[in-house]
């Protein structure tokens, strides 16, 4: 039951995202999202070096000192090449890096796309918490870089590429979740 490779990714995760928030969630640890991407990865079955991806997926694109060499020394190759799979180039706008996230998704490592559906799932679920929550809608949706309409499109575009590229419980519950978001949108 117990995986160190998985605790040492929570430990890793837990301090290279210190100090760092939730985009428009109120001041939420930002390493709550890593552990819910953990939490359905193990859900749908994933293995120990899929999990351990899911939780360092924005270690290399979010903190400093972290690379995929690293990665792959303090972790394996595999756990390497996941990450590397679901890191974007920050260096690129947001637009480019989403459009790019779209069309990458065919050429994704399955494990990498499952992690990139539970990190989707886990966006999209707290998107509508965050909306049903908020007197004003709008104010959840100026922290996000595309708005509404933007942020919603792309939604929809990663959701429709990913449910052809994943098991069947996952793809089931993006599409609820898209579905949801679109009803609060």
């Amino acid at each position: 039951m117990f995986s160190p490779g998985i605790e040492r990714a929570l430990r890793i995760a837990h301090e290279a995202h210190s100090g760092q928030t939730r985009k428009g969630n109120g001041g939420v640890p930002y390493i709550l999202h890593p552990i819910h991407v953990a939490i359905v990865l193990a859900r749908v079955g994933a293995d120990d070096e899929t999990i351990q991806a899911g939780i360092l997926h924005d270690v290399v694109e979010d903190c400093e000192d972290w690379t995929l060499e690293r990665i792959e020394v303090s972790f394996s190759a595999r756990v390497r090449a996941i990450v590397a799979d679901l890191t974007e180039d920050k260096d690129k706008s947001w637009a480019d890096r989403k459009r790019h996230a779209v069309d990458h998704v065919p050429h994704m490592l399955p494990e990498a796309a499952t992690v990139k559906a539970a990190d989707k799932l886990h966006n999209l679920e707290s998107l509508v918490a965050q909306l049903d929550q908020a007197e004003d809608p709008d104010e959840v949706w100026s922290c996000f870089n595309g708005g509404r309409d933007g942020t919603l499109r792309v939604a929809e575009e990663i959701v429709g590429v990913l449910v052809r590229h994943v098991t069947g419980d996952l793809a089931g519950a993006l599409g609820l979740a898209l579905q949801r978001l679109r009803e609060r949108a």
